[in-house]
């Protein structure tokens, strides 16, 4: 196995095919977080980030996307942010985790939603998650036969609060693809108020993490676009998720609504509307990512099953990192595992955005979303 070391943008159209055929011919590469434009977007706005390829016989047969850091530490690409990890690969190619790691001047790589098909990868997985996905099927009907007849249980409830927004607030609009840069922003802004109200770290408040999402807003190609979906009532932006989609699967990422719909479960509606416009356009299968989250119980057709842990080389860096990493990830893993645990951490988190933002409580909402 010959391997080369390249810069994501320094990949040739001939090398980007390849990767994309590696992904159109099997269904766990097909997620728009494992394409070349995601490890090109997180290289151009983050940093320290480079593609592994892999040749046999003078031709490429897979790609490992990873960032790197000075020490050779190195982490999955756009780890913390990716809900899907993976060397890439055509059908049947094999590799050793030791020689990889040595080729890409690694001591430690570590990855938190590795795909299970990754078996060379086996012996490093310290813990495997699940994570939901709807399987869509295509509808000739309109919206309210499709959810009837795919969520009949929550079909009633819905569509009596779709009608409820109607005559409160005016006619509601759902568009699967909104090219307005504004609502964008919008979403943005409902999103940051929600990460202070809870106390969770504001991923907006870093400008390389808005910068990339307004570049991967652009990107209109057949592996990886951008899709920004907005619910409106009376015109009036009330829900938006952006997250991108390949051919086949739609990825969901950042989902906001305007906290005075609250009580009209705007979250649930635009998860719902999503669902069956993906379906119409294509999409195969809906991906939740990884996390426990009441609404993911709800609409999943099935689970699929991800990785977590660290591949490591026996270097001093791997092991100072894993003894400073492990506990911290066993300790989040082990609340998010225990609702006992989970909801008293939630309360306190609550708690301490309340305190980081006086008088700001009430200023923002978002859709049941682990991010």
């Amino acid at each position: 196995m010959d391997i080369t070391i390249h810069r994501p943008d320094e990949l040739s159209g001939s090398l980007r095919q390849v990767w994309h055929r590696a992904m159109d011919e099997s269904p766990e590469y097909a997620n728009p977080f494992l394409a070349p434009e995601f490890a090109a977007g997180i290289g151009r706005y983050h940093g320290g980030a480079q593609v592994a390829v892999l040749r046999e016989k003078g031709q490429p047969v897979g790609f490992f996307p990873y960032e790197r850091n000075s020490f050779g530490v190195g982490r999955a690409i756009g780890l913390g942010l990716s809900d899907c990890q993976a060397l890439v690969h055509l059908p049947g190619v094999t590799w050793d985790p030791q020689e990889l790691l040595r080729a890409s001047g690694l001591s430690v790589f570590e990855f938190d939603h590795l795909v299970e098909e990754q078996r060379p990868f086996g012996r490093y997985v310290t813990g495997m998650f699940a994570s939901p996905v709807i399987d869509l099927e295509h509808s000739a009907g309109s919206y309210p036969e499709w959810l009837r007849a795919t969520y009949p249980g929550l079909a009633k409830t819905t569509l009596k609060k779709e009608r409820r927004v109607g005559r409160d607030v005016g006619e509601v609009r759902f568009v699967f693809d909104e090219r307005d840069p504004r609502l964008l922003r919008r979403l943005m802004e409902w999103k940051s108020a929600q990460y202070r109200r809870t106390g969770r770290m504001d991923r907006f408040a870093r400008p390389w993490i808005v910068d990339l999402v307004d570049h991967l807003f652009q990107l209109r190609d057949e592996h990886f676009t951008g899709v920004l979906s907005v619910l409106y009532a009376d015109d009036r932006p009330v829900a938006a998720h952006f997250g991108p989609r390949s051919r086949s699967v739609f990825a969901c990422w950042f989902t906001a609504y305007d906290p005075e719909f609250r009580y009209y479960s705007p979250g649930l509606i635009m998860h719902l509307r999503m669902a069956e416009a993906a379906g119409r356009q294509g999409v195969r299968v809906m991906d939740f990512g990884r996390g426990d989250k009441e609404y993911k119980d709800w609409l999943k057709t099935r689970e699929l099953r991800v990785g977590e842990g660290f591949a490591t080389r026996p270097h001093p860096v791997a092991a100072a990192h894993r003894l400073w990493r492990r506990p911290v990830r066993g300790l989040r893993n082990t609340v998010l595992a225990h609702p006992t645990l989970r909801e008293p951490a939630d309360r306190l988190l609550k708690t301490v955005g309340t305190l980081r933002t006086p008088g700001r409580a009430d200023s923002g909402g978002a859709a049941p979303r682990a991010r």
